[in-house]
């Protein structure tokens, strides 16, 4: 069964064809992939990669949380499951003004 792995403190000038390489050397990396910011284009620093099984993934973790890739230690660990997010557009009387309505 795969495994998702979270990699965080990537460069941005970090590719997902190097990450790649460099996972498949702790077993059969199934996919990669960077989160791209919307407005700019570029990587946000971290992305997933999907190992083809837990033995791999658990020797991922082991040889590459904390390894230096374009020097910065990466952080690797088990994906987590994403949260809900809550709200949406409004967000409730922000206030306004600065109280000094009355003034003469």
């Amino acid at each position: 069964m795969s495994k998702k792995l979270y990699v965080g403190n990537l460069a941005f000038s970090s590719t997902e064809d190097q990450v790649r390489t460099l996972f498949t050397q702790a077993g059969e990396v199934e996919s990669v992939s960077f989160i791209i910011d919307r407005e700019t284009g570029r990587s946000r620093g971290f992305g997933f990669v999907e190992m083809a099984t837990d033995e791999g993934a658990q020797e991922a973790i082991k040889r590459f949380n904390g390894y230096n890739l374009d020097k910065r230690p990466l952080t690797v660990n088990e994906a987590r499951p994403r949260e809900e997010r809550t709200g949406g557009f409004g967000g409730g009387n922000r206030g306004g003004g600065n109280g000094n309505r009355n003034r003469y």
